[in-house]
């Protein structure tokens, strides 16, 4: 009997290695593991019970004055019926003024401050206008301001309609 005992030892010891190697082996590479290995078996692959950190949305960049301009032009040309050279006038200057704003508003000075220093740029602005414009041009922009692209678009269709009329 001495005999068995011994083999049986052995046999133990090695289903004891077996048995911790294929534990191993499932802790490693077992089913349903996310990253691929041994994804037999039916499970598939399964959310991971940790928490994944939201990243923040990252906020819009702001917009400079070149594209601030560049977006409105169109719908300026259209209101103020502009020729070529006097949407390049336009453009040009309200580029220049726009980003002077831009950087009044980075400084961030006191609304007194602030209000003079837009008066200015604001006056500069409209003597480099009327200089490079027609005056109706000029006075049609400074109308379009004052009532806004929607306005003096539908007011310049509704002149069309009454001379079309008559």
């Amino acid at each position: 009997m001495k005999k068995v005992i011994k083999h049986s030892g052995l046999n133990v010891l090695t289903l004891l290695f077996a048995l911790f190697g294929t534990t191993a082996i499932y802790a490693q590479y077992g089913y349903g593991s996310q990253y691929g290995y041994g994804s037999r078996g039916g499970y598939g692959n399964q959310r991971s019970s940790i928490p994944q950190a939201q990243t923040p949305a990252e906020e819009p960049k702001p917009k400079t004055a070149e594209e601030l301009v560049d977006e409105q032009m169109p719908r300026i040309t259209e209101a103020l019926e502009l020729n070529e050279f006097e949407q390049a006038v336009l453009s040009s200057v309200l580029k220049k003024y726009v980003q002077e704003r831009i950087e009044a508003q980075i400084l961030k000075l006191p609304p007194e401050k602030m209000a003079e220093v837009y008066e200015n740029i604001t006056k500069r602005q409209d003597e480099e206008l009327k200089a490079g414009l027609p005056l109706e041009k000029y006075e049609a922009f400074v109308a379009l301001q004052k009532d806004g692209v929607s306005k003096t678009i539908k007011k310049k269709k509704k002149q069309k309609r009454k001379k079309s009329k008559n």
